[in-house]
């Protein structure tokens, strides 16, 4: 949906502009913008929930401006941030002013989520009446997988199948009702024995979140994970790569739903290695002191021969494609 993102002075981001597809792995040093990526559609989300943007709020400024331009039908529409300093953007400008498309870009936009998932957030009972959307940091995983269980159980069915195919030691994904209203999740494992969402590790909260995303019926229209490999071990990737798949290409799993626009973000060489026969969906962020800008890698005109040498990941990790970190 959205097309593309220009930033001017916000941030790292001082002049630089990014194209986005339906799936975007970000990769780059820390410090190099890919956080600030996603906090810019996030802040367009919050200020398009707010009423009708204001036709002369951005010329109104001297401070960064974010330009975001969108996909057909509404190709012709602009919106733009306006920001009093480098961490707050308070004004929204459409062109046209009154443009008839941006009432349905507003719908759409104001679904858009963000997710930092915690895994001691997960960990804790939620109370069954917060499940209605996953919250940024996973918190109310179980009171969301139980609201699936009771209005959508074919997906929730689906999520439980898929979980114990990857993880077989597991033999059923339980929920179990407090009598405060509260919900908690956990695991029986295959040889007998319960293990609550507490003694659950990291990795296991975490898949069990993008997963809830991924069989949701219907997901977020745009959806952001940041670091959406921590706590994932490497041979595990390859499914969570799949799950955001099935967000982000619907058709591909037989499912009748508009796709998913993911923004998700990595410090793995291991997750970038399963994109090699599509790095037109890796955006690697380039940083040159305080500066950074972004590069689609499918645009490198060195990349048939760069594939020829090696795996990305290691190239990545190696410093040969950039988005690392700078060395003294």
């Amino acid at each position: 949906m959205i097309a593309t993102i220009a930033f001017r002075r916000f941030k790292a981001l001082r002049s630089t502009q990014i194209a986005l597809r339906p799936f975007n792995l970000v990769i780059g040093p820390n410090g190099s913008g890919k956080t600030s990526l996603i906090e810019a559609i996030l802040q367009l989300r919050a200020l398009a929930r707010l009423g009708p943007p204001d036709p002369a709020a951005v010329q109104a400024t001297e401070g960064p401006q974010i330009e975001f331009r969108f996909s057909p039908p509404h190709e012709g529409i602009i919106a733009r941030l306006g920001c009093v300093s480098e961490a707050v953007c308070s004004l929204l400008q459409v062109e046209p002013p009154g443009a008839a498309g941006w009432a349905a870009i507003r719908g759409e936009i104001a679904d858009a989520r963000g997710f930092a998932l915690e895994h001691a957030a997960m960990a804790a009972p939620s109370a069954r009446r917060s499940g209605d959307q996953l919250a940024r940091d996973g918190g109310n995983i179980a009171a969301v997988l139980a609201r699936m269980r009771e209005h959508a159980p074919d997906a929730y069915s689906a999520l439980t199948a898929e979980l114990l195919r990857m993880m077989p030691e597991f033999q059923s994904l339980e929920l179990t009702a407090h009598a405060d209203d509260r919900v908690e999740m956990g695991l029986r494992l295959a040889e007998g024995g319960f293990v609550p969402a507490s003694e659950l590790s990291q990795g296991m909260t975490y898949l069990i979140a993008i997963l809830a995303l991924a069989f949701t019926p219907a997901p977020p229209r745009i959806v952001c994970i940041e670091e959406v490999d921590r706590g994932i071990h490497p041979r595990t990737l390859r499914e969570i790569r799949d799950a955001l798949y099935r967000l982000s290409c619907p058709e591909s799993f037989g499912l009748a739903r508009q796709p998913v626009q993911v923004v998700a973000t990595t410090h793995s060489p291991y997750l970038i290695d399963l994109f090699r026969d599509h790095p037109e969906e890796i955006v690697i962020s380039q940083k040159r002191g305080r500066a950074a800008h972004f590069e689609r890698l499918s645009d490198r005109p060195d990349l048939p021969e760069l594939l020829k040498e090696g795996s990305l990941g290691d190239m990545w990790f190696s410093g040969i494609l950039g988005g690392v970190p700078e060395e003294e």
